[in-house]
């Protein structure tokens, strides 16, 4: 109880003006939770207006088409959550009539829910008694506490998550998560954490033990793969490219991309000209230039992405439908819409 009692009084006097605090409304609290995984709030919240603004119901997002989610959502990343998001909304509008769960179980059931969305929603908006555990709480409690179990360890997952459940605060367990979250973010921050000021200070076994750095713990992460890309951006003598939906299960799915050769390693114009879908590609006379004279390294969470853009001059192409003036309307992973940004700074 002294724990709890505790938070709640930082709480009262740290209380972090958000809209999505200003609501029970589970809709508006699934998007907040959903756009904040691995999304600082600074960045998280203008999506948040936008969404809110623009679907200012679930009805209205089961309404929009796959693409004017993915392309609202660009900049974002992750964008298996946009399309989770989607699918979740439409399931709710249509199968629950706009009904969201209310219960921890049935809430958890929902596509691109886990345990610690799950458990968010139903504190927050239904006030049930669940422990959220999200890299705030993971943080806290091993220090606090001197816990050096993995925290993406299945161990450390089910260990953190008993914890959290035996210290929530059953008489208002949606501010007390909230508070708990928050004391992870302000205070006991990653990097830096404000020991000297900490209301935890005389119990804290990690600042005791000189362990912040330490904890918590992380069992190494998978392997990074590096791949290398070349996006070969087409422009024709009456202002058109191509841009084609990328399909399958691997990243960025539903985005659009300029034609793609990937290659085992950077490659020259020679190589790239001489490959197999460049001269499928063009059959005709082309001039070709490299946009950026040095590769752009763009990194994912398991890749390293080494990336030429190729700007491929031609008088037409029968599959170049999209003219330069529209390309902006469609839904591109933050790479692409970086490049499309500067190639019009300096076409105009």
């Amino acid at each position: 109880m002294k724990f709890s009692n505790t938070l709640i009084y930082w709480q009262l006097q740290n209380n972090r003006e958000l809209p999505w605090r200003k609501t029970k409304n589970p809709y508006f609290i699934w998007l907040s939770e959903i756009m904040l995984q691995q999304t600082r709030v600074a960045q998280g919240m203008a999506y948040y207006l936008k969404f809110t603004t623009t679907f200012p119901t679930v009805f209205d997002l089961a309404k929009a088409d796959e693409s004017t989610v993915l392309k609202m959502w660009q900049g974002l990343g992750y964008y298996s959550r946009a399309r989770n998001l989607h699918f979740t909304a439409k399931q709710i509008a249509n199968e629950l009539n706009g009904q969201f769960p209310s219960t921890y179980k049935e809430i958890i059931k929902l596509k691109g829910i886990g345990d610690y969305t799950a458990s968010a929603i139903a504190s927050i908006c239904f006030n049930e008694t669940t422990a959220v555990v999200d890299g705030n709480v993971y943080r806290v409690l091993s220090r606090y506490f001197g816990i050096n179990t993995p925290i993406n360890s299945s161990a450390g997952i089910k260990e953190f998550k008993i914890l959290a459940q035996t210290l929530l605060d059953t008489k208002q367990p949606g501010d007390y998560n909230q508070a708990l979250m928050d004391f992870g973010a302000l205070h006991c921050k990653p990097q830096n954490p404000l020991c000297e000021t900490c209301p935890f200070s005389d119990s804290c076994v990690a600042l005791e033990k000189k362990l912040t750095k330490e904890l918590p713990v992380k069992e190494k992460k998978v392997k990074v793969r590096n791949r290398y890309f070349n996006f070969l951006v087409i422009k024709t003598a009456d202002d058109t490219t191509i841009l084609s939906e990328r399909k399958g299960k691997g990243i960025w799915q539903g985005l659009y991309q300029f034609p793609l050769i990937e290659s085992d390693t950077i490659i020259d114009t020679e190589t790239l000209i001489s490959s197999e879908k460049f001269m499928k590609l063009f059959p005709d006379e082309t001039t070709i230039s490299l946009f950026n004279e040095k590769e752009i390294i763009h990194k994912l969470s398991h890749q390293h992405l080494y990336t030429q853009f190729w700007i491929v001059e031609t008088a037409k192409s029968s599959k170049a439908k999209i003219n330069w003036n529209e390309i902006k309307k469609y839904p591109v992973p933050v790479l692409i819409a970086n490049f499309i940004e500067e190639f019009q700074l300096k076409s105009n």
